[in-house]
């Protein structure tokens, strides 16, 4: 069982760093609550223990203090309908909001939370201290509640004040993951510690430049990486192919080579696509055309890995006790082109159904599976983007070294 689990928080006034950077339309309405409901364990074993919730989020990003159109009271009404019956509770679960996240009124009705209640804090990049990780702002923060709790794994690789310093203001019995940031936590060191092998990486998206860092640490772990998306011409152009008019880093050639010999070396496949869905213009209504990814006419580009490519990868897959997949294999969002990304995500769920574990993680790759109804086919997937990629990247994140130290 975790430490989370564990805790009663019957009298305790827990402080929940959340990420409800959510989505909102021209009218505030929240178009995609995904990361609310992410944290809904969380809340509800916290209510259900008799306890009160604190909640702090940032939303967007602020640039001159308070604006209206960043103000998390948007949140409260959905955030209400979400907590309504937590069991044991009986009937509805009051939710508070201060137009605040320090002062005197954040103070004060945090202070008169009874048991069963929450309180909403206003958006915490109100204040430019939050991003500085300001530690008398964190202090401040850090008075509303006994109990810190962090479960905003997206914003894990962030130093901010209510991510990182505000830990250091609870003593370690009194400060813990959430369950979301357990999860997300649990599955990232698995598939970077713990992977049954073979593993296999999938690594995808536009950019070299985004995903070096990555690709050389996954170099230490992968029997196999996997590497789609508008990057894999880059790596294709450095071999000597012709690439038309693809997407194309000329100043990542030599990384990719360099890349490519380190795989030779630590004796890791790595994979990219023999042929590609082409295209004579980057458009949902171009023609398309299917040929070797390095011998790509002049006028045309790559937009999607293709059938061969596809087989290739999906048996690649198939053979994987692990695997991990971060970022798409082409313009998915275009139906013309999202057939590789589609098939990609059809073996990630079929290796899962035949044991394998399976994190996705970053927006697109997570976008994918949900487009295509696979999300819950597979192991795990995370919520945090930015923090997932630095994790995989080797880098230490401030928010769980905080709760850790």
């Amino acid at each position: 069982m975790s430490k989370f689990s564990n805790f009663n928080f019957a009298g305790h006034k827990a402080l929940v760093r959340v990420d409800f950077n959510v989505p909102l339309d021209a009218s505030f309405n929240i178009t995609d609550d995904t990361r609310m409901r992410a944290t809904l364990p969380t809340l509800r074993k916290i209510l259900g223990d008799g306890g009160s919730v604190i909640l702090m989020s940032h939303l967007g990003r602020p640039k001159e203090g308070p604006a209206d159109k960043y103000s998390l009271k948007h949140l409260v009404k959905h955030l209400h309908e979400l907590l309504s019956g937590v069991e044991g509770l009986g009937g509805q679960t009051r939710v508070f909001f201060a137009d605040d996240c320090i002062g005197e009124q954040a103070g004060l009705t945090a202070s008169m939370l009874k048991g069963g209640e929450v309180l909403l804090l206003e958006n915490l990049r109100f204040y430019k201290e939050e991003e500085k990780g300001d530690e008398a702002f964190a202090e401040k923060l850090g008075k509303l509640g006994d109990v810190y709790v962090n479960d905003a794994f997206g914003t894990a690789h962030r130093a901010h004040a209510s991510t990182a310093v505000i830990a250091k203001f609870f003593t370690p019995a009194n400060r813990m993951f959430g369950l979301l940031m357990e999860g997300e936590v649990i599955s990232a060191e698995k598939v970077l510690h713990g992977a049954e092998k073979p593993f296999t990486a999938i690594i995808g998206g536009a950019k070299v430049s985004d995903k070096i860092l990555i690709i050389e640490n996954l170099l230490q772990r992968a029997t196999d990486i996997i590497i789609g998306g508008g990057m894999a011409y880059t790596f294709m152009k450095a071999r000597g192919g012709k690439i038309g008019s693809s997407l194309c880093e000329d100043d990542r050639l030599q990384t990719a080579l360099e890349i490519l010999e380190q795989a030779k070396q630590k004796n890791v496949s790595i994979h990219l696509p023999e042929d590609s869905v082409i295209a004579d213009k980057f458009a949902a209504d171009a023609n398309t055309n299917t040929c070797p990814s390095d011998a790509i006419p002049d006028g045309w580009m790559g937009l999607d890995i293709g059938p061969k490519a596809t087989g290739i990868f999906n048996e690649v897959i198939g053979k994987s006790k692990t695997v991990l997949w971060n970022g798409p294999m082409g313009v998915f969002e275009m139906d013309k082109f999202q057939a590789g990304t589609k098939a990609v995500a059809e073996s990630v769920a079929a290796a899962t159904a035949q044991g394998a574990f399976s994190l996705v993680g970053g927006g697109d790759s997570v976008a994918a599976v949900n487009k295509f109804g696979l999300a819950e086919k597979v192991s795990y997937v995370s919520t945090g983007g930015g923090a997932m990629l630095e994790y995989f990247e080797g880098k230490s994140l401030p928010g769980i070294a905080a709760i850790k130290e």
